[in-house]
């Protein structure tokens, strides 16, 4: 059973430039860290990602929920998660805070994650293995689709996973092939004209054929002249999506988004706030077929069901370290899968939990073996580092989520 439980507060500046974007200039990769130790000698390790101040408060909501998981047994405990998620969400005295958002839910996240490589560790498998052998029923057990009612009730959510059983022999080969990734990190939003495009070069020698530039600029025609210099050291034949981090009103997405099509992005990436579901609706209308891709900043599965219901977005960045954990991810897969949206998440992570998701999200829900965004910055700092090789994320094979932090660690 688990006996004891703690949190860390981790913070990482980056300097150089790194991780900046529109309005992260000097970004503080942070994890609020929940840690629960069972008495088989197995540790869990989960985390909440933010960016400097205020994680602290997320460790203190985590060490709150953490609490209420002592003397649970984790295979008892993750037989019937969807109710403990309901009841830790709505945690009365924090879902004022909320609800399902904030710093409240981030703490969440951390104890769920946490819960998840504490089950996989216990059972000696990766995540994405413990995933990918459990019967539907048994997934669908692990979710809150509280709220989602009518879009997915809990026997829809069965039907759909034994519905794509079928061809899960022949997407399990993606274990051995990797799953591909994109370089997010060619072109931060401090980085020269020239740096953005040698890291073009660089990220194409090393075999990435997908990759992202940040925008947002007071300077629409900075955005305009680098998205160009992106394309053209890449070529034609590169995937190249833009990220506004929010940066722009509707009106002004309205007039600069336009502009990019003749460099042909991939995607837009969160052009406006992420709250406002119908200007993204609008914005989606004006630029087709170029599509939104938006998540980063989405807190729950709530605003992911009015995303998917206004066709608002053409893929979906949920994020596991964002929304409330792996529990809350996979609902929002789940979602995204009976929409026909693919799932690219967001890694706050660095991709260490995500590559094991978009696995499961591949072999057992039979969503498209996209990409899975890729940033390098705190490989050091992790036990078990992903391993990219070619531009693709190579299956991790170690027990657990592989979010264990060298600073942590025994």
């Amino acid at each position: 059973m688990i006996f004891n439980t703690s949190t860390a507060d981790a913070r990482y500046p980056l300097g150089s430039g790194a991780g900046s974007d529109a309005i992260h200039r000097n970004p503080i990769y942070s994890y609020a860290v929940t840690h629960l130790y069972d008495d088989s000698g197995h540790t869990g390790t989960g985390f909440a990602f933010t960016l400097g101040e205020g994680n602290d408060l997320v460790c203190k909501a985590a060490q709150f929920f953490a609490e209420q998981l002592k003397g649970r047994d984790i295979e008892e405990l993750m037989s019937n998660f969807g109710s403990v998620f309901n009841e830790l969400s709505n945690e009365q005295q924090f879902r004022w805070l909320g609800p399902h958002k904030g710093v409240a839910h981030l703490g969440l996240a951390s104890v769920t994650n946490a819960c998840y490589d504490l089950w996989a560790k216990k059972r000696g498998v990766p995540l994405w293995k413990l995933l990918i052998d459990l019967k539907p029923e048994e997934i669908v057990n692990t979710l809150d689709l509280s709220y989602l009612e009518d879009e997915m009730t809990r026997d829809q959510a069965i039907e759909l996973l034994k519905s794509n059983v079928v061809g899960k022999e022949e997407r399990t080969k993606i274990i051995d092939k990797g799953y591909p990734g994109y370089d997010t990190s060619i072109g931060w939003f401090n980085y020269s004209d020239e740096k953005v495009s040698e890291n073009v070069h660089k990220a194409m020698a090393e075999g990435f054929t997908a990759m992202k530039l940040k925008v947002g600029s007071k300077e629409f025609e900075r955005d305009i002249r680098r998205s160009h210099i992106v394309r053209d050291a890449a070529g034609d034949a590169a995937t190249i999506m833009l990220d506004a981090n929010q940066q722009w009103t509707l009106p002004q997405a309205l007039e600069i988004c336009p502009q990019f099509l003749s460099m042909n992005p991939y995607w837009i990436e969160e052009p406006t706030h992420p709250d406002d579901v119908l200007a993204h609706k609008v914005l989606a209308e004006a630029i087709a077929p170029t599509k939104l891709a938006l998540g980063e900043h989405v807190p729950n599965r709530i605003i992911f069901k009015n995303y998917l219901q206004t066709k608002s977005a053409g893929f979906m960045q949920v994020d596991a370290v964002r929304v409330g954990g792996v529990s809350e991810f996979i609902s929002v897969s789940l979602l995204c899968k009976k929409y026909g949206i693919p799932v690219v998440p967001h890694v706050g992570d660095m991709g260490q939990l995500h590559q094991h998701l978009v696995l499961f999200n591949h072999i057992s829900m039979g969503h498209e073996a996209l990409f899975l965004e890729h940033i390098p910055h705190l490989q050091k700092h992790f036990v078990n580092p992903v391993d990219i090789r070619g531009g693709v994320y190579k299956t991790p094979m170690e027990p657990g989520s592989s979010c264990d932090l060298k600073e942590f660690s025994k």
